[in-house]
């Protein structure tokens, strides 16, 4: 239900950030560790330039520098679609599970509501990437994580009987995880 139009006006505008904003930065860390050089595997490095939104309980939008306001109007918005589709989704896991609606959403509410936000993600290009992996091996711990994935970069996988399966970028999709906490 979210729309093509805006998914593809946070891809946009997530990727002119990330140009205008992060990338010098994360050129220059690469540069500042030496891992444009490295010669060995390196196992304990996760391959990725990420900022965090939050929107509950608390937002943190005004805090986060460098996000223009079209930015800031725009994830807002995606972060309301985002919303309403974790909690129709929650309430299809509690009919499907043979709870009362809305358990689920109020047992992950908490005394200061529930934790939502955004973690926006780049995975520039790796000048080893033999040596260098993306990311490490791990699950969510969250409640329900929903991804919007690059559809041009492969990459991610989901552990399904103790192996690790590639998910396809698909353009204009919504990967839905359940994180160890609703598992």
């Amino acid at each position: 239900g979210i729309s093509h139009e805006l998914m593809d006006t946070v891809e946009r505008l997530t990727k002119e950030h990330y140009r205008k904003c992060m990338e010098q930065r994360f050129k220059e860390m690469v540069a500042s560790k030496g891992l444009d050089v490295v010669q060995s595997e390196i196992k304990d490095l996760d391959w990725e330039s990420t900022f965090f939104l939050r929107y509950l309980p608390v937002s943190n939008m005004s805090e986060i520098p460098d996000l223009d306001d079209d930015y800031r109007k725009v994830m807002k918005e995606f972060a309301a679609e985002l919303e309403k589709l974790a909690e129709h989704l929650l309430d299809l896991l509690c009919e499907n599970l043979g709870l009362e609606k809305g358990y689920i959403k109020s047992v992950f509410y908490g005394s200061k509501g529930p934790n939502f936000g955004t973690k926006v993600s780049s995975y520039p290009p790796c000048p080893k990437p033999d040596l260098i992996k993306g990311l490490r091996a791990h699950t969510d711990a969250g409640g329900i994580i929903l991804l919007f994935q690059d559809d041009k970069v492969s990459g991610l996988q989901l552990l399904k009987d103790d192996q690790w399966i590639d998910v396809p970028p698909m353009r204009h999709s919504i990967v839905i995880n359940l994180g160890d906490q609703l598992e």
